[in-house]
């Protein structure tokens, strides 16, 4: 099985992508033990400060020492220099906030899952043409589970992910995979700043099971 596909499957198998930052290192290790804990098999670690790159390198030291099966991607990648460093350290899979045409034929290139962040049939469309499969729906809660509805017949052989502003409630995930999403990204609403903060590691990891399940129930009904 290529990797692209082993990241696309785990990804699909769990139904969500917990994605997060953190400044602090050991936060940051902290919380990714608290996701491993409950169940999760890929996340994504957003590069989104100076101290993104030193941690993710962290991040992937303690994966291969404790945690063997665990995919690690990076986000918010916008530029091919910030694609290469990541490659660099080891990065299972990357995704960016829009599309970017030199980062998607350097990943191809390198046989690395790339999720581009769409809001358009344009941006789909390009995205497809250079071979992407997996297409972030960015930001999710601007477009909606109908947008996703009125799209999808155009597109069959392509998987969707909606990112920003998912809820954690049954409602919401529950209008996203009647849309035929594969999964959804879970920021800032499952790992709040709050949690983060007051080092709330096992509750993170009580929630992301509590969303783990949730989506299972949904998916299997």
């Amino acid at each position: 099985m290529s990797k692209i596909q082993q990241v696309s499957d785990a990804i699909v198998a769990q139904g969500m992508l917990p994605l997060y930052f953190n400044a602090d290192q050991e936060v940051t290790i902290e919380i990714l033990r608290a996701l491993y804990r409950a169940g999760i098999k890929a996340i994504e670690y957003t590069s989104r400060g100076e101290a993104a790159l030193s941690n993710f390198t962290k991040m992937v030291e303690i994966r291969n020492a404790e945690m063997p099966d665990l995919l690690l991607g990076i986000g918010t990648i916008k530029n091919l220099q910030q694609a290469q460093e990541y490659y660099e350290v080891g990065a299972d899979f990357f995704i960016s906030p829009g599309f970017v045409p030199e980062v998607a034929s350097f990943l191809k290139s390198k046989e690395v899952l790339y999720s581009p962040g769409c809001m358009t049939p344009t941006e789909i469309i390009a995205a497809e043409n250079t071979g992407v499969k997996f297409i972030k729906l960015f930001p999710g809660n601007m477009l909606g589970p109908d947008f996703l509805s009125g799209i999808k017949d155009i597109f069959p052989k392509l998987l969707f992910m909606p990112t920003g502003g998912v809820d954690t409630t049954r409602a919401n995930i529950e209008g996203w995979f009647k849309a035929g999403v594969s999964a959804v990204g879970m920021g800032s609403k499952l790992i709040s700043k709050q949690l983060m903060a007051d080092k709330e590691y096992a509750t993170i990891e009580s929630e992301t099971k509590a969303v783990l399940n949730l989506i299972q129930s949904i998916k299997n009904n």
